[in-house]
């Protein structure tokens, strides 16, 4: 098969492989990055990780090197491990010498997130890579990480709009009375919702570790088996992994995962093959969901 050639169990199109279709317009307003106050991120780098500084708006051919420039279709992701500092804040969040972590060049939800690891493993299928102890450990923890700063903006984006959030903030900002040593609420655990793992059928080469928020709003969200990728088995969280020999999710074609009736995240509503009329029922459920 060639690099760019459709395989009916990839979770992306052929030009999403290729580079070739339209993504998101303004990169900057539907990715995490650097430049936004009180950012998650600011908040939990450490020190030494670098991060990409603030520079001017430049399109992505225009700061890619010769080099960078030579890992295309399949490959593509490997432009990042290599070569992290070529690309603005809009497009890598962070990186350090054993991961980087990019906003998702086709974002599936409003907020999707890619973890890479720089080890020569990254090379190898998920589910043979993840058999080196050590390396699936770091995954793990790394993924832990990122969850972190994806749920800090999620709240950062809708907490202001959420009911569990809104007691939390109204204490902290001093809008009502709360008595001195009383347990401060809680507030909305946005990190037990966000949607973690690999693809049981991974359209690119090197190993990504998908972190995304689970609303499905997004214009790159535009055929079923986006859909289907994320919300079904055919997502695979990386605390499942080792997975057992015989577990049904290390074939996804047989499992039937991609043909699978398109169920609506939220409210379990079943629309069959219907992708347009689940793409128009999306927002509704964005919208009830900002406010939990």
């Amino acid at each position: 098969m060639s690099a760019t050639e459709s395989d009916p169990e990839d979770a992306i199109t052929k030009e999403e492989i290729a580079g070739t279709a339209p993504a998101p317009a303004d990169a900057e307003a539907t990715g995490v990055s650097l430049g936004t106050k009180r950012n998650a991120f600011t908040e939990l780098m450490s020190p030494k990780t670098k991060v990409s500084k603030a520079e001017p708006k430049k399109t992505l051919a225009s700061t890619r090197s010769a080099l960078t420039r030579s890992f295309k279709e399949r490959d593509g992701l490997g432009a990042y491990t290599h070569d992290p500092a070529a690309y603005p804040p809009s497009r890598v969040i962070y990186y350090n010498d054993d991961f980087v972590a990019i906003n998702d060049m086709y974002p599936k939800s409003s907020v999707h997130t890619l973890l890479l690891p720089r080890s020569p493993l990254s090379r190898l299928h998920p589910f043979d890579a993840f058999e080196d102890a050590s390396f699936l450990a770091s995954v793990q923890a790394e993924t832990q990480k990122l969850k972190r700063l994806v749920a800090k903006e999620l709240q950062r984006r809708y907490g202001k709009y959420s009911a569990k959030d809104r007691e939390r903030e109204a204490v902290l900002n001093g809008d009502i009375e709360w008595e001195e040593g009383k347990e401060l609420p809680k507030g909305r655990d946005w990190e037990s919702e966000l949607l973690v793992g690999v693809h049981a059928h991974p359209s690119m080469n090197d190993l990504h570790v998908h972190v995304l928020s689970p609303d499905m709003i997004s214009e790159c969200m535009r055929h079923r088996k986006h859909y289907n990728s994320f919300n079904t088995p055919f997502l695979i969280d990386v605390a499942d992994f080792p997975l057992a020999k015989d577990d049904p999710r290390r074939h996804p074609g047989k499992a039937g995962y991609m043909n699978r009736d398109l169920i609506c995240w939220r409210c379990g509503k079943n629309f069959g093959n219907r992708f347009k009329q689940l793409k128009e029922h999306l927002p509704e459920e964005f919208e009830a969901w900002k406010k939990e």
